[in-house]
């Protein structure tokens, strides 16, 4: 079984600064590409930044600039710094991981999710 565990969010004034941490734990044997996605009710999930395993990084035209993401291979957690926070950054954001839990898996590895995390922005 695998398991991510998501950490960070809440009510943050716009301007300010938010930092969530997701932990990937159980029966890993590697991980690709890790991200994080958002989602507010009534729209689609979109993909806010995603980080490789050799470390490249992609991000949403919406947060460039203004969100960092960034991985601890040792630990298996991925990080979203969130700066100069927007009321339209308001959304559920989840963790995403490519994993593979044994060597005889594809390359690219399964898709799991984290739980979620509320982040809202508002004064």
């Amino acid at each position: 079984q695998v398991q991510l565990v998501e950490s960070g969010g809440g009510l943050v004034q716009p301007g300010g600064s938010l930092r969530l941490s997701c932990a990937a734990s159980g029966s890993i044997f590697s991980i690709n590409t890790m991200g994080w996605y958002r989602q507010d009710p009534g729209k689609e999930r979109e993909l806010v930044a995603d980080i490789s395993s050799g470390g490249s990084t992609n991000y949403a035209d919406s947060v460039k600039g203004r969100f960092t993401i960034s991985r601890d291979g040792a630990k298996n957690t991925v990080y979203l710094q969130m700066n100069s926070l927007k009321p339209e950054d308001t959304a559920v954001y989840y963790c995403n991981a490519k994993i593979r839990t044994h060597k005889l898996m594809p390359a690219t590895g399964l898709p799991y999710w984290g739980q979620g995390t509320q982040v809202t922005v508002s004064s």
